[in-house]
């Protein structure tokens, strides 16, 4: 295993805890599943582990509450029981849309990181408990709902202006609700055809700038591209076959910036970022 240094970018592994997830070989739904993998995860290098129980894919139509709580709890209480709050030498991140989940994941987990695909967007009650609760959060651009985003992708003053200008303005939302820290997620393929999601990328480092210019703090960024149709679709591939694709565009992301990789594959993520290092340490 690479060994990633502690100063280092972070790995997000990924763990989807329902059947929906267009990454087939992603999905796992049994308790004693969900925690070998999160296990694996962490032997092979995360720092973070995501865990999400609700697809948003292009196209999706995502569970109810009920339904996603009932993916979450139990996978939820296992590894509360073996990892205790303040006894973990790992993060946890809760991929939901949902304030509800969140106060309920909380009285289990107690702190963890919100990951929310809609910044607060999609339930009104999602930015004020997450400044209530002190969470850490990241906020995601997208637009529309996960059925029609991939019919909202235009932008008429350039995708990289428009993102800038949403998380310009997500600030002042954050500020409004006690949120004082939260990572910038650009949101690859919502609402992004092939070619915008490229010129997104490319504009990272003056999304970053330009937010930090506006707010006087740097934000975090976290780069979600692994398996993404933005790399298979352009290769003539599928997901499954989408490793080295992604591994080529995480060291890129790297170069322009990431803070966070979130993906499926954590090995050889970590190894990426000890490329990245040595890359760095030449200089």
């Amino acid at each position: 295993m690479a060994t990633v240094k502690k100063n280092s970018p972070k790995v997000m592994g990924i763990l989807n805890i329902n059947n929906e997830s267009f990454y087939s070989r992603s999905r796992c739904t049994e308790t004693t599943q969900i925690v070998s993998r999160l296990e694996q995860m962490l032997a092979d290098g995360a720092s973070i582990i995501d865990i999400g129980a609700c697809s948003t894919r292009p196209g999706s139509i995502p569970v109810t509450l009920d339904q996603e709580w009932e993916y979450l709890q139990k996978p939820l209480e296992a590894i509360a029981e073996r990892y205790p709050a303040g006894n973990r030498n790992f993060e946890i991140s809760i991929d939901t849309f949902r304030s509800a989940i969140v106060e309920r994941a909380y009285n289990i987990l107690g702190k963890f990181t919100v990951n929310d695909i809609s910044a607060g967007e999609d339930d009104p009650a999602m930015l004020p408990i997450v400044g209530k609760l002190e969470l850490p959060y990241i906020a995601m651009h997208k637009k529309g709902t996960p059925s029609t985003m991939q019919q909202m992708c235009s932008y008429p003053q350039g995708v990289v202006e428009e993102v800038t200008a949403y998380f310009k303005n997500f600030e002042k939302k954050a500020a409004e609700h006690g949120i004082t820290d939260y990572i910038v997620d650009p949101g690859f393929g919502f609402a992004k055809n092939t070619e915008q999601n490229y010129t997104l990328f490319n504009g990272m480092p003056r999304i970053v700038s330009e937010i930090e210019e506006f707010s006087g703090k740097k934000r975090k960024l976290l780069v979600g591209i692994s398996r993404k149709g933005m790399i298979w679709k352009p290769l003539g591939i599928t997901p499954e076959e989408a490793l080295c694709g992604t591994v080529a565009m995480n060291l890129q992301a790297l170069m322009l910036g990431a803070d966070i990789l979130r993906v499926h594959d954590v090995k050889q993520a970590c190894q990426c970022i000890k490329l990245w290092e040595c890359l760095q340490s030449a200089q």
